[in-house]
């Protein structure tokens, strides 16, 4: 599995000094801030000036005609993976912060999605449990709230005392997508795909309620820890990941290799196994079929008839000798992105030890045998260069930051950072090749980063290193064209505003959300 911090008496500390620094008495439902570690004082609020919007030409990617309007609709925005927003975010005039912790330790919000009115529909993890949550978009209260079963990490690492177990986890419902009537769909640590509705009380306020749920244990061994069941003798297989197609069947996948399908008007569930082969990442859909990646290799699908998946191609990619600091497992961290200006690439990271590279594919059924890669990449410094987030795409270009050296809250502790960098590659006009367009030396630990259309600006969630020991944590907007920083605005300070792999998520108003350990973090334009 991942190679993680073996401490786990350190990992324990760091977490004591969280709940202590977060126990305070919340109220049912009004917002309280994420408390900030000492040293904020000490560091720049803001550095850097206000960008002009710029918007940037091009074709947005195609509508899923099963899920919410792009850029509401999941942690990477939309069906392709593109990580773009058609809005504005925040252009750095005199930008705001405003937080909500959700609960005494933990609280992270992944993904981040959006109902037709704004609101916020958030899954958050802690402690106890994950939270489905309705949030106020500008003041973060909470609306409505729904409980999810704790997932088998948590209660690992609880009983083990062994924390990293649970901060490399995507499943439980981490992610999850707002579908096209504004309800929530997610795999639960019980192997069920569940779909939530929220909807109005008799008293003016609001709930969720579930809206199907479909069993997928005939599928998927399920002997795992619960409290009432800590030594299990079988074996489990969390469901990591779920999406539709485009004829409305709910895909799923898990973390050892099953694919399957839930077609949601019969119920029936369909299912094959890629033997020997890890899934970790979410994964993209298109028109033309479904794009998974495995710590093996990257696949295209299609549903037969009865709905079972069915491999149309598979290309394998050099997956290194281990994990690297920086990585969930011994592959791929990215998410396939669709995309191009004819609609045609799709494109991964692969881990080669010294050196991981940018991969595109040809993504058409019908591509002759060595002609499917249209490029490989390498990107950053030898000896230190891994991603675990999906890339970025916007018509032939995207772009790619690097994760190498955060393994979790604990990592970055004490003034410390990752070395960082981030690269734009452009596919030639002609599909000879790629070049690369800029590199920047910005340092995101582990955000997903965003692209606004509307202004030009890329948001990542950044770190550097500080020779006092604070830990100050920063939303920056880097120019798409050019990679230059334009501004960065303080979120934080201390592991509570660590995001520890949650994305950063541009509302339709315009506000920049990150998930960070203790919650959400708003940043707006005040001006």
């Amino acid at each position: 599995m991942s190679r993680v911090i073996p401490r786990s008496v350190l990992a324990l500390a760091v977490t004591a000094t969280a709940v202590a620094a977060t126990l305070v008495a919340p109220g049912p439902a009004r917002a309280d801030d994420i408390p900030k570690a000492p040293g904020h004082r000490l560091v720049k609020s803001y550095e850097g000036a206000p960008a002009t919007a710029r918007p940037l030409p091009g074709t947005p990617p195609p509508q899923h005609p099963h899920l919410a309007a792009n850029g509401r609709s999941g942690m990477h925005a939309d069906a392709a993976g593109s990580g773009t927003y058609p809005w504005s975010g925040p252009l750095g005039k005199r930008p705001d912060v405003d937080s909500e912790r959700m609960a005494a330790l933990g609280g992270e919000c992944a993904t981040v999605t959006f109902d037709r009115d704004g609101r916020i529909v958030t899954v958050c993890g802690t402690f106890t449990g994950f939270l489905v949550k309705l949030l106020d978009p500008r003041t973060l209260d909470t609306l409505a709230e729904y409980k999810l079963p704790q997932r088998p990490s948590t209660i690992e690492a609880i009983t083990r005392l062994d924390f990293s177990k649970i901060f490399k986890d995507t499943s439980g419902g981490a992610y999850s997508y707002l579908d096209d009537k504004d309800r929530l769909v997610l795999a639960d640590s019980r192997q069920h795909v569940i779909r939530l509705a929220h909807e109005r009380t008799a008293d003016g306020g609001w709930r969720f309620v579930v809206d199907k749920d479909w069993d997928l244990t005939a599928h998927v061994p399920h002997d795992c820890v619960t409290w009432s069941h800590l030594y299990p003798s079988g074996e489990c297989d969390p469901v990591t990941s779920v999406m539709p197609d485009w004829d409305g069947r709910i895909w799923w996948v898990t973390r050892q290799g099953r694919v399957g399908t839930v077609d949601p008007g019969t119920g029936a569930i369909r299912s094959i196994r890629l033997g020997g082969e890890e899934i970790q990442n979410s994964f993209s859909v298109a028109e033309d079929g479904v794009s998974i990646v495995s710590d093996h290799a990257l696949y295209s699908f299609r549903a037969a008839p009865d709905g079972t998946p069915r491999i149309i191609w598979r290309e394998t990619y050099d997956r290194g000798t281990g994990t690297k600091p920086g990585s969930v497992n011994q592959g791929s961290g990215t998410t396939p992105d669709l995309f191009g200006a004819h609609d045609d690439y799709v494109a991964i990271t692969d881990n080669a030890d010294d050196r991981m590279n940018v991969l595109v594919y040809r993504r058409g059924a019908d591509v002759p045998d060595g002609r499917r890669l249209v490029c490989k990449i390498p990107v950053f410094r030898p000896g230190a260069s891994t991603t675990d987030n999906s890339l970025i795409t916007w018509g032939d270009s995207l772009i790619v930051e690097n994760n190498y050296g955060y393994e979790n809250i604990t990592s970055l502790a004490l003034g410390r950072s990752v070395v960082g960098g981030v690269t734009r590659i452009d596919v030639r006009e002609d599909g000879s090749g790629c070049d690369t367009a800029w590199e920047s030396d910005v340092r995101a630990p582990s955000t997903v980063p965003k692209l606004s259309t509307a202004n030009g600006l890329l948001y990542f969630y950044t770190k550097e290193p500080n020779s006092l020991g604070v830990d100050a944590w920063y939303l920056t907007a880097v120019d798409f064209r050019t990679g230059e920083t334009r501004w960065k605005r303080l979120a934080g300070t201390g592991i509570a505003y660590d995001n520890n792999w949650a994305p950063v998520t541009l509302g339709p108003d315009g506000t920049a959300y990150v998930g960070v350990f203790n919650g959400l973090v708003a940043v707006r334009d005040t001006e």
